[in-house]
C-alpha cells in the first residue's frame, strides 16, 4: 500500500490529469509491489540447482554461468518430481481468463541472465519462433523452458565466491505456486478530495491518492520449483 499527497496549488495551476497520471503510476508501482512479493516467495523454495560443480551459494564462481546443461539438468530434475508442464497462461487484458500454451516449463530471467542465454546454441530468440505466439516478456527458449525476462529476477548480492553476485533462475512447472486475494478487495485505488480532512485540513490545501491491496503468494509444491544459481557475464 502506498499514497502520495496533492496540492491546491498543483491541481489549481496545471492543465494535465493530475489524478489520472497519478493513478497510473500508482498502479505501476502496485504491480510492481505483488511482483518482488511473489519473487520472494518463490525465491525461498528448497529445490536448488547450483550451476557447475558449486554446492552452495558461496561457492559459486564468476566462471559457473547458466549453460545448456544446466537448463537440461533442471528439467530433468522437475520431471522426475512428476512436475507438469504449464499449458496456459492467464490473459494480461481480463486477469482471469486463460488461453492454451504449448506444454511448456517456464524460467524467469534476468536481463543480465538473457544475455548468456542468447549465447548458447540452441537457444531459440523470440523473434525466430515464426508462427508461435510468444507470452508477454518472454524473450527466448532453450530445451523444454520458454524463459520470461524481468528486472524483479532474483539476485542474491555478493552472495558468491569472491564476493560475486549469484543470480536465482527460477524454473516452474504447473500449480507449483498459487496466488489468491479476497474477491472485490484484490485492488482498490482510493482518493480523499480537497478538504476531506476536515480539521487536519482547514484550508483545503490537500488531497490524496493511493493505493491497497490483499495479496498472498504460496509455494503449493516445493518439488516443481526449482532455482538454479548461477554467475553472469
Amino acid at each position: 500500500m502506498d499514497y502520495v499527497t496533492l496540492t491546491d496549488k498543483l491541481v489549481f495551476t496545471t492543465l494535465d490529469p493530475v489524478l489520472a497520471e497519478t493513478a497510473e503510476l500508482l498502479g505501476t508501482q502496485y504491480a510492481d509491489t505483488i511482483d518482488q512479493l511473489t519473487r520472494n516467495i518463490l525465491a525461498a523454495g528448497t529445490t536448488i540447482q547450483y550451476a557447475s560443480t558449486a554446492t552452495a551459494r558461496n561457492e559459486v564462481s564468476s566462471a559457473m554461468k547458466i549453460t545448456k546443461a544446466e537448463v537440461q539438468e533442471a528439467v530433468r530434475t522437475l520431471k522426475e518430481n512428476i512436475a507438469r508442464k504449464i499449458t496456459s497462461q492467464v490473459n494480461p487484458s481480463t486477469g482471469f481468463n486463460t488461453s492454451p500454451l504449448p506444454p511448456c516449463f517456464i524460467g524467469i530471467v534476468h536481463p543480465r541472465t538473457t544475455y548468456d542465454l542468447k549465447n548458447i546454441a540452441g537457444f531459440v530468440r523470440v523473434e525466430e519462433y515464426g508462427q508461435k505466439a510468444a507470452m508477454e516478456g518472454e524473450v527466448g527458449t532453450l530445451d523444454e523452458v520458454r524463459f520470461i525476462e524481468t528486472t524483479n529476477a532474483k539476485k542474491f548480492a555478493s552472495a558468491g565466491a569472491g564476493s560475486i553476485d549469484v543470480y536465482g533462475t527460477l524454473i516452474i512447472g504447473a500449480d507449483a505456486y498459487g496466488i489468491t486475494r479476497i474477491s472485490g478487495e484484490a485492488i482498490k485505488n482510493i482518493i480523499k478530495p480537497l478538504g476531506s480532512a476536515g480539521s487536519a485540513d482547514p484550508l483545503n490545501q490537500r488531497q490524496t491518492s493511493g493505493w491497497k491491496a490483499t495479496f498472498v503468494a504460496k509455494i503449493l509444491n516445493q518439488a516443481w520449483l526449482l532455482r538454479l544459481e548461477h554467475a553472469v557475464t
